[in-house]
């Protein structure tokens, strides 16, 4: 099914990001170093779907020697299936589109901190944690620390305890041009022509005896929605 699925995807996926926009993938090639499983792409989010879409892209074509491009021959014969990604459970229910989404490999998860547009305050369900754990000890999982389409969001520190917990190798992602180009969805295209940017960095050193707070601080340097980045000019 995920295969299937990620095949009729990608001449949409490729229409999208190379035609009537075109995308700009730097670092590719620190994808082609990673263990095949326990890794953890961390990443700035500008829309709901389409920053991930392009990710497994830039992967596959790393995987099958490409870096730095965007094909459709690599994502349709030997598109990559081992990744999962987080996403808020709400959002995954929304719809029939966002359902066949989640079957492609969404951890769905409760968010504390927001639902149905409310600010909530809620415990966080050890379902996820453990759903989480499952799928780094099977393959590489995309996260967003913001949990987020807000620029400069602050980061939940979720993700620093993921890291703290279960010591993947952890590599930042930093996306651009998303917002322009797309709704927040990331499915209604706004503008064309865009240029769209994914940079890939090296893999962290993290101390994982480190503090949440200092691992969080770590990450959200890494992604570029720190303050220094935020306020620089």
């Amino acid at each position: 099914m995920k295969k299937a699925i990620m095949r009729m995807a990608c001449f949409i996926t490729y229409y999208r990001f190379q035609v009537i926009n075109k995308t700009k993938i730097i670092g590719a090639e620190n994808f082609q170093k990673l263990p095949i499983k326990n890794v953890l792409i961390i990443s700035n989010h500008q829309t709901y779907f389409a920053d991930v879409a392009l990710m497994v892209h830039a992967i596959g074509n790393a995987l099958n020697g490409n870096p730095n491009r965007i094909t459709i021959k690599d994502f349709f014969f030997r598109p990559f299936l081992g990744f999962y990604f987080v996403a808020a459970k709400e959002t995954m229910k929304a719809n029939l589109l966002t359902k066949i989404f989640a079957l492609v490999g969404s951890i769905s998860i409760q968010r504390t901190w927001r639902s149905e547009g409310k600010d909530i305050n809620r415990a966080v369900d050890k379902n996820d944690t453990q759903n989480i754990e499952k799928a780094l000890s099977d393959g590489w999982v995309i996260t967003f620390p913001q949990g987020t389409t807000t620029p400069y969001a602050q980061g939940r520190k979720g993700t620093a305890h993921i890291i703290k917990n279960y010591q993947p190798i952890v590599i930042p992602v930093v996306v651009d041009g998303f917002r322009r180009a797309f709704d927040k969805k990331g499915l209604k295209i706004k503008k064309k022509g865009v240029e769209l940017k994914l940079k890939v960095k090296e893999p962290l050193d993290i101390d994982f005896n480190a503090s949440v707070d200092d691992i969080m601080e770590q990450i959200m340097d890494a992604i570029e929605q720190s303050e220094k980045y935020q306020f620089r000019f």
